[in-house]
């Protein structure tokens, strides 16, 4: 038996394709089947099934369209209500798939249908469980998901789920989560990349505490997700249309112009010192890498005109492929060259990038500047740049006004944040200083350079 992980860094899920003499099995697969069906062509299979172990609230599956080409059943939890044909995935259901079994566990809790599947070999023993959000590496499938009203119950149901595992799965099966590995959908961080029944025992809080101590420190430790989580749920369940990868069309200098004058969505891909030195005034700055995707979806004003900036083609393209995996299909196009290119003659916006070393010198020399902490409230309560005004990068569009006027110095946890809220600042006409750097990092971050406050009022 092989088992093949599929990583999307983007949103912190893996999906899986599992090989054994000719059959092949895929679990959670993302929208871009392209991944899929590459690996799929290396291994020499044949996909006789696509599994869900529920409908996603975190990104757009590319199982229905999989199964489509492929001709494969698909197996969707069989309490959902969905709008197309599926093969109903009901606890204790045994699937074969050449020599392999396939066994469904219904495990409540990120879901209130969702499953787990078992995976057996020809000899009947348990090899592998796919745990999709219910048992994590060190952690579960966070339980609000769903809304607050069912929260509770929902994380009750999530410790049964994950010691219902643990109890009728060998202390030797392999687990392998589909989310977890920065995803929003994980309740608490998670340790590791790979791990076994035996090892969760040892440090899953659902098997480690007793039930209401996990449930009250689950519920207390959950905090905000992306708002584009709103919009996945339904889109799984009527059915994804089929994935789009084509190049947006073009846009030119004239017509960029128009789109930023109007106020429109243009997102500069640029790193962050890049478009520091020089944009398009108007245009925001979220860098392509490993944060485009949750940031970009969770301040994008759902279906508005979305226009992207980029280096180059191969760049559009990318930040493309990573938008259809969230179900943003309607890229209104796309402009490629240096920012002078395309202002066509017009002046650039540019804005000052430092670093908490610098900061620091600020702040002793101006002790009045304004410093905007762009972080979550969990990272907040454990400290912050003393002075500083804290208003997360996800509300900042909406409490602008409580931003002190002039100058204003800001800082995330990385830097990331902070390009984005300095762009939101340059835009809406204010003077942004990037602090470009790691809050935590111990050269260079917020402590190293005497800033840090131990505890900041949330």
């Amino acid at each position: 038996m092989q088992i093949d992980v599929i990583e999307t860094t983007s949103l912190g899920d893996r999906s899986y394709l599992v090989s054994q003499d000719g059959t092949g099995i895929v679990i959670d697969p993302q929208r871009d089947i392209d991944r899929v069906q590459d690996l799929v062509a290396r291994r020499g299979v044949t996909v006789t099934h696509v599994l869900e172990t529920h409908v996603h609230n975190d990104y757009v599956t590319g199982g229905l369209e999989l199964a489509r080409v492929t001709g494969a059943a698909y197996l969707v939890p069989a309490g959902d209500d969905v709008a197309y044909e599926r093969v109903p995935a009901g606890d204790g259901d045994v699937h074969r798939a050449g020599d392999l079994q396939i066994t469904v566990v219904h495990t409540p809790g990120h879901t209130h249908h969702h499953v787990s599947y078992a995976l057996a070999g020809a000899d009947g023993e348990v090899q592998a469980v796919f745990t999709g959000g219910s048992m994590l590496y060190g952690s579960t499938g966070r339980t609000d998901l769903l809304g607050a009203e069912h929260t509770d119950t929902l994380t009750h149901a999530q410790f049964h789920s994950v010691r219902r595992l643990a109890v009728e799965l060998p202390a030797g099966t392999a687990v392998f989560p589909s989310h977890g590995f920065g995803s929003f959908c994980a309740a608490t961080p998670t340790s590791g990349t790979s791990s076994t029944i035996a090892d969760q025992q040892q440090v899953n809080p659902a098997l480690t505490q007793d039930e209401q101590t996990f449930v009250d420190e689950l519920i207390a430790g959950l905090g905000a997700y992306p708002a584009y989580y709103a919009h996945m749920g339904p889109i799984n369940a009527a059915g994804p249309a089929p994935v789009d990868l084509s190049a947006p069309r073009a846009v030119d200098a004239e017509e960029l112009a128009g789109r930023l004058a109007a106020g429109e969505w243009v997102v500069d891909l640029r790193t962050r010192t890049a478009f520091a030195a020089g944009h398009l005034p108007g245009a925001l700055n979220f860098e392509l890498g490993t944060n485009f995707l949750t940031y970009l979806g969770w301040l994008y004003d759902w279906d508005a005109p979305l226009t992207l900036i980029g280096d180059s083609a191969e760049q559009v393209a990318t930040a493309r492929r990573e938008l259809v995996r969230i179900g943003v299909d309607r890229i209104a196009g796309a402009a490629v060259g240096t920012p002078e290119d395309l202002a066509a003659g017009a002046d650039l916006g540019s804005y000052p990038v430092s670093d908490f070393a610098g900061l620091a010198t600020q702040l002793a020399e101006h002790p009045d500047t304004v410093v905007l902490d762009a972080r979550r409230d969990d990272e907040r309560a454990s400290g912050g740049v003393r002075g500083s005004v804290h208003v997360p990068i996800h509300e900042l569009r909406d409490r602008m006004d409580e931003i002190p006027d002039g100058e204003v110095w800001v800082y995330c946890g990385s830097g990331y944040r902070a390009s984005i809220a300095a762009s939101l600042l340059a835009r809406a006409g204010r003077r942004p200083v990037l602090v470009d750097g790691g809050y935590s990092d111990p050269e260079t971050g917020s402590a190293a350079a005497g800033l840090h406050a131990e505890s900041v009022a949330v």
